[in-house]
């Protein structure tokens, strides 16, 4: 019998050949962790007596969760980080540098048929590279920068299979929403969701990172593309290491098949307080937003942005009384946006501007939306208090909804404004 992607990938790293529900010791390609999660690493590793780690060139700190504008104790926590990276030679991002999950991306860390753990969920999103990439806990990690491996169970599979052709107006986060809505925040618990299909294959890289990164949204371990063309493209120009993709058999037994076709989707959107509490956007039109955030591991990276910019100059403005705050996903599309004038004609129409980083997403980077305000984010999750405020109430969407929503200060289909493009 055949196998999946990721029993691939998980019998290559262990050395052995291994099915699904088996236990596993596989050697890891990357780790990496965040300012909200490497001080505690750091703690268990001195607990379990950790001198040294197993290579510090396969080993990546990065500093998105806080920004250098945050509470002295978190402060105090980068220092840490800072200083260890130091003693033990250590990657470190700094401050300002982007979201760890697109830093491993851009930076060709995050390659066809390896094995990457993070210590964040969202970890997920480098599967869009044909890797198995997860999520784990701060004492995993410290176990990990230790030895170099760690334990897994081969998680069953869930094989998606997109058709059909987006319409005007939908895109990648309105897919990942209609998926989560579908399959349940829970509904892939421990599983593994392998994409294919014909409108997968036709996904660019950053519909991909979507795709892969709202997976964990479902429950799932992992969230997986195929490598092809656009792949090996991408990482031709960002590295020469050597990697071997692997791809699922014929034959390859799945959990479950879901099918969906993506001619018949119009523009999605989760309502408070649950990502899987999703639905067409019309049925929520007319509702009043006060704050509108663009950018995040889902939707802070140059096409996001550029989604959102033709929106925002379709329509002309900012409607009163609503806060657009933007925030790129790393200093490479920072820069990009900049070069292209991007940057300087979201700040034009009124946006407020933050450095690379998590930003408002999860509360602790950036504007914090007021009692009773309602928000539409670009981001992946939308539970009470995600932002800082448990009084706010967080929509979901695409980059083009939300732009819509800045510009009328109520949920609007986007294709609404974009017809006028037409």
């Amino acid at each position: 019998m055949g196998k999946t992607i990721s029993e691939k990938i998980l019998s290559e790293k262990a050395g052995r050949d291994a099915r699904a529900g088996d236990v596993l010791v596989c050697e890891v390609d990357y780790a990496m962790a965040t300012d909200g999660s490497a001080p505690m690493a750091i703690d268990y590793f001195n607990q379990m007596g950790g001198t040294r780690v197993f290579d510090p060139d396969r080993i990546v700190f990065v500093m998105d969760h806080y920004s250098s504008l945050s509470h002295r104790n978190t402060t105090e926590l980068q220092a840490r980080m800072r200083a260890f990276a130091a003693a033990h030679g250590v990657t470190i991002h700094e401050v300002g540098d982007g979201i760890c999950h697109q830093l491993m991306v851009e930076t060709g860390r995050t390659l066809p048929g390896g094995l990457f753990v993070g210590a964040d969920s969202h970890s997920v999103t480098g599967g869009a590279l044909n890797a198995f990439a997860t999520g784990i806990g701060s004492s995993d990690l410290a176990a990990t920068m230790i030895c170099g491996r760690i334990w897994l169970k081969v998680p069953h599979t869930i094989k998606v299979v997109l058709t059909g052709r987006l319409g005007p107006g939908v895109y990648p986060k309105d897919i990942a929403l209609a998926l989560a809505g579908l399959v349940g925040a829970d509904g892939a618990t421990y599983q593994a969701i392998e994409f294919s299909g014909p409108a997968s294959a036709e996904l660019d890289l950053d519909g991909r990172l979507v795709l892969c990164n709202m997976s964990v949204e479902m429950g799932a371990k992992a969230g997986i593309f195929n490598a092809d063309r656009n792949t090996i493209e991408y990482l031709r120009a960002r590295t020469m290491a050597p990697f071997k993709p692997a791809e699922a058999d014929a034959d390859a037994r799945y959990r479950r098949v879901i099918t969906l076709d993506v001619s018949g989707l119009t523009p999605m959107i989760a309502r408070p307080h649950k990502v899987d509490n999703v639905g067409g956007i019309d049925a929520s039109i007319g509702i009043p937003i006060q704050m509108v955030f663009l950018g995040t591991c889902t939707g802070g990276r140059i096409q996001d942005f550029h989604q959102a910019l033709r929106i925002l100059e379709t329509a002309g403005r900012i409607a009163p009384g609503v806060q657009l705050v933007v925030t790129p996903a790393s200093r490479e599309v920072e820069a990009e946006l900049r070069r292209d004038g991007s940057l300087g004609r979201l700040a034009a129409t009124g946006a407020t501007i933050l450095s690379p980083g998590c930003g408002s997403c999860c509360g602790t980077a950036g504007p914090i939306p007021a009692d009773g305000a309602n928000v539409v984010s670009t981001a992946n999750r939308n539970f009470k208090a995600r932002m800082g405020n448990g009084a706010a109430s967080i929509y979901l969407a695409s980059p083009a909804a939300c732009a819509a929503a800045a510009a009328t200060g109520f949920i609007t289909d986007p294709r609404e404004i974009e017809e006028r493009l037409r």
